[in-house]
């Protein structure tokens, strides 16, 4: 009887002998799957990051490429055929003894005032309102849900409503401290002259303190209770406990929560726009409205390019400090 001896033959997809695969086979199929993981996030970052580019990154650079122009109202149908004025806009805007510089110098410290004020005033309110309601009481879900409510309008109907509770005669602002409270000796104008600043001043803070204190409240749910009933036991009374636990914990939230607000309220145009309109008063003029009139108003688009780079740069500036100093404290606290 025959016998059939087997015999091992090559394989023809470049295997070992006996069909084994080789080494360097079994890698490829691991580097392909490598390859996809890791090409995988930024594939799907792509649409993201394209309408990023659309929406932010064209328009800025757009809007340097117009700073080095003479544009005015006579290029306006094809401003790249505006004539090249190399940094003649940028020595209009930072000359401070003409008018054009003295009125962006003086907007800007009036915004700087105003940031400063506001961004304060949000913080505290907010934080204070967010200590106050971590306590269980009766009716703590309903005054929540109140207190977010200037954060959840919309800016222009709040604003607009604002602006009649400020008007002079039938305004709701000097009924109440004019007539009901006789706190003033008549009715203020505070849509004109220099009320206007803390009129502007009295919205931006109760539009922003909401966003202040859901920030706040939501670090404060991670600090444990366990320190609270502790430092209870050690005898430490209510502001020892938020002097020692509280807002040491929450340095991290404030650090993030205090430049966000800084660069909100450095940039609105919004709320100051909707109250004053296009000519805003000395007193409330901020850079944003300022640098809206030097391009839409007087027609000069070069020059208020100009103010716009130098307010990113100065935000660029201010954001960069920041973050080293508050990085640096960070690393001295962990040591």
């Amino acid at each position: 009887m025959a016998t059939t001896v087997p015999v091992k033959t090559d394989a023809p997809d470049g295997g070992g002998p006996g069909g084994e695969d080789t080494p360097g086979a079994a890698r490829a199929p691991r580097r392909t799957g490598r390859l996809r993981r890791v090409s995988l996030p930024y594939l799907l970052l792509l649409p993201a990051l394209l309408l990023e580019l659309l929406v932010h990154l064209v328009p800025m650079v757009t809007g340097v490429v117009m700073s080095f122009k003479e544009l005015t109202q006579f290029y306006i149908r094809d401003w790249s055929t505006a004539p090249w004025s190399g940094l003649d806009n940028y020595d209009l805007a930072v000359d401070f003894n003409a008018p054009v510089g003295e009125a962006l110098l003086r907007s800007f410290l009036t915004t700087c005032v105003f940031t400063v004020l506001s961004v304060g005033l949000c913080w505290l309110i907010g934080t204070a309102a967010a200590v106050c309601m971590q306590d269980t009481f009766r009716g703590r879900g309903l005054l929540r849900a109140l207190f977010l409510v200037p954060y959840a309008l919309p800016v222009y109907a709040a604003v607009i409503t604002w602006v009649f509770m400020f008007q002079h005669d039938n305004g709701l602002v000097n009924h109440v401290l004019y007539d009901q409270l006789g706190l003033t000796d008549k009715p203020s104008f505070w849509l004109i002259g220099d009320n206007s600043f803390f009129a502007l001043l009295t919205v931006s803070v109760w539009k922003g303190w909401p966003f202040a204190f859901l920030i706040v409240m939501a670090g404060l749910q991670n600090i444990p209770k366990e320190l609270y009933e502790a430092a209870a036991l050690d005898g430490a009374g209510t502001w020892q406990q938020i002097r020692r636990i509280t807002l040491p914990s929450l340095r991290p939230v404030n650090q993030v929560l205090v430049l966000v607000l800084f660069l909100w309220t450095f940039n609105d145009f919004n709320t100051p726009y909707v109250m004053f309109g296009k000519a805003a008063p000395e007193a409330a003029d901020l850079i944003s409205v300022h640098i809206y009139q030097a391009s839409f108003v007087s027609w000069n688009f070069g020059t208020g390019s100009a103010m716009s780079v130098l307010l990113l740069l100065f935000l660029l500036v201010v954001t960069g400090v920041y973050l080293a100093l508050t990085s640096r404290g960070r690393k001295t606290a962990d040591v």
